[in-house]
């Protein structure tokens, strides 16, 4: 195809962000040899004067990330279920009418990068954190845990937090504070979603066998709690997963295609990654 269409990554700061490469390999694999993907530091201030700035039938979509995800709700005419249940828009279709619809496909792409590594139900499991993320994680947990998810947060808000989210999301959640975080190696499946450093210290706790672990960060990786966690034997899912299987989503939607390049874009991630390792 050779039709010019744009689509781009908006955040702030927004100079890390591996969107482009991983939508540019898309592009290249699907033949779309008329489309373009950028990068533009866009904070809440500026998010309606760029969005206003797009040209309809120009513009395909826009991937979002901190801290406009919630910020771009109330300038889109349409929102799906799936960001509604988070609050959170990640994925911008632009329509040629100039219509707005917002998703989320950080939630499916937990979801697809539990079952690629064979991870489809679990009884129990723990999350490490209490931000943005994590409710976002409670959200995929809800099809993937059948009992209960026991987070490890700082304090008394952040687990007021959680449980609200918990109630709303349909998952029972029981919070316990951050200092008894080792605690979460029992459970089948802990879900990581702390900024980096923040687990550093519990790469000690790893046990003997432990289960699955879903840490998203991808930068730097394999971070100290991933690397134990991985010479122990045990399953780890990395951020560069979830990072591949929401794009691949979104390139879905704002291109129109029936099936977007997992393999192209998770090579053309870790390359980029590499790159960047010193």
């Amino acid at each position: 195809m050779a039709q010019t269409r744009r689509a781009a990554v908006l955040g702030s700061p927004i100079t890390h962000s591996l969107s482009p490469v991983l939508h540019r390999a898309a592009y290249g694999a699907l033949g779309l040899t008329g489309w373009t993907y950028g990068r533009y530091e866009v904070d809440e201030r500026r998010l309606a004067g760029f969005l206003d700035s797009l040209e309809a039938g120009e513009w395909a979509g826009l991937s979002l990330t901190m801290p406009l995800k919630r910020a771009a709700i109330p300038l889109l005419d349409e929102v799906s279920a799936t960001a509604r249940s988070v609050e959170a828009v990640n994925t911008v279709v632009l329509h040629d009418d100039g219509r707005r619809f917002g998703d989320n496909t950080d939630i499916p792409g937990i979801t697809a990068a539990l079952r690629e590594r064979g991870i489809e139900k679990v009884e129990r499991a723990a999350v490490l954190g209490a931000g943005a993320t994590a409710s976002s994680a409670l959200a995929a947990l809800a099809s993937v845990c059948t009992g209960e998810v026991t987070a490890y947060v700082r304090s008394a808000a952040r687990a007021t937090e959680m449980e609200q989210w918990g109630e709303r999301l349909g998952v029972s959640v029981r919070c316990t504070d951050w200092s008894q975080a080792a605690a979460a190696f029992d459970a089948p499946l802990v879900v990581a979603t702390t900024p980096a450093g923040a687990t550093d210290a519990l790469a000690a706790a790893v046990p003997e066998h432990p289960g699955a672990l879903f840490d998203v960060l991808y930068e730097p990786w394999p971070t100290p709690l991933a690397g134990a966690w991985a010479a122990r034997g045990g399953t780890v899912v990395g951020g560069l997963d979830l990072l591949v299987h929401q794009a691949v989503l979104q390139v879905e939607q704002m291109t129109g295609a029936a099936r977007a390049p997992l393999a192209a874009m998770r090579e053309a991630g870790e390359a980029a990654l590499r790159a960047r390792t010193p």
